[in-house]
């Protein structure tokens, strides 16, 4: 009896103890989970600001590239305007463009001759005294170049030049040797940056053109393979003297200087310019006059550009008297 007894205790207490190692299992388990939560519910508030910063920052970048937007939306395309100006120009094959800054408008006669690219020839003048002043290659007070002796078709160039003589007279054995200065590198950087037509000066000597094998008075500008058109002549002339321009206010009044065109018949009007003309086989092909004219008000940038034309007086001179009359009644 004493023996079952003792097996009877013996189970309750061992019952007992079961019951409270399994209660004191699960307080383990229930505070470990606990500890597990707690960080989550720590991090909530993180997470929540977090998704709050990044909301802000994404309303910032929409606020600042909202004004860049604005300023897209705003800027407006060129007014294209086509008129009629054949008369200035009595038959010949020709073009003329007009760009007026204020109204931001371009007048344009003949338009598919006005976008079509041509050899600039001699206006590139403008362009090798633009980047040699700008870099130093060409000194105002020290500017003459040395004549080789060689005899050449135009008497003015047979002699010691210097810079403003060699601009008007549109000496090409001076600007070939300011050409060469300037280098292929500098020369194709500063084309890339002016947009200048198709920036091509690959035939860098000029063994393109099939009117003069003369090396000193010839080169990539001269019927070869640099090309631009009559408008594009007009948009370079605006990216140089123009408000936004990204050259020198000494560079521009010296380029101005040789550029004024000295016989003028308005008081009222300066023009500024310069003359191109090219040949292929002795037959005139190119003849240019670009640059820009002010008022007392206002500037505006012009091309008159001539084509090959049978039985007429097709040169450079005849683009200028052109392009002045057009001028001049458009400004008047």
């Amino acid at each position: 009896m004493r023996k079952s007894s003792n097996i009877i205790w013996s189970c309750i207490l061992t019952v007992l103890f079961l019951c409270l190692t399994g209660c004191t299992k699960e307080s383990d388990t229930m505070i470990d989970n606990q500890q597990i939560e707690m960080p989550l519910s720590e991090d909530s508030p993180k997470m929540e600001e977090s998704s709050t910063e990044d909301a802000l920052q994404e309303e910032v970048i929409e606020i600042e590239e909202s004004p860049a937007d604005e300023v897209q939306e705003l800027m407006v395309e060129p007014v294209m305007e086509d008129v009629d100006w054949s008369d200035y120009f009595d038959g010949i094959n020709g073009a003329a463009v007009i760009y007026e800054p204020i109204e931001n408008c371009y007048q344009i006669y003949n338009q598919e001759l006005a976008c079509t690219r041509r050899s600039p020839c001699s206006t590139f003048k403008i362009i090798t005294s633009l980047i040699a002043l700008e870099n130093g290659i060409i000194k105002t007070d020290d500017s003459t170049h040395t004549w080789s002796g060689e005899i050449f078709w135009n008497e003015e160039w047979n002699r010691d030049i210097d810079f403003p003589e060699a601009f008007r007279a549109s000496c090409v054995w001076y600007f070939r040797e300011i050409i060469d200065e300037i280098g292929k590198d500098t020369m194709q950087e500063k084309l890339d940056e002016l947009v200048y037509g198709n920036c091509d000066i690959s035939d860098w000597e000029g063994w393109l053109n099939t009117n003069n094998n003369n090396p000193v008075l010839t080169g990539f500008w001269i019927e070869s393979s640099l090309l631009i058109s009559p408008k594009e002549q007009v948009e370079v002339m605006e990216r140089i003297f123009g408000g936004d321009t990204a050259y020198s206010e000494t560079t521009r009044e010296q380029l101005m200087q040789v550029m004024l065109l000295s016989e003028q018949s308005n008081a009222d009007i300066s023009i500024y310019g310069k003359t191109g003309m090219g040949k292929a086989q002795g037959v005139v092909v190119d003849s240019w006059y670009t640059g820009f004219a002010d008022t007392a008000d206002q500037r505006i940038y012009f091309c008159v550009y001539l084509g090959e034309t049978d039985d007429k007086n097709v040169s450079s001179a005849k683009a200028r008297e052109i392009a002045v009359d057009i001028v001049a009644d458009y400004l008047l």
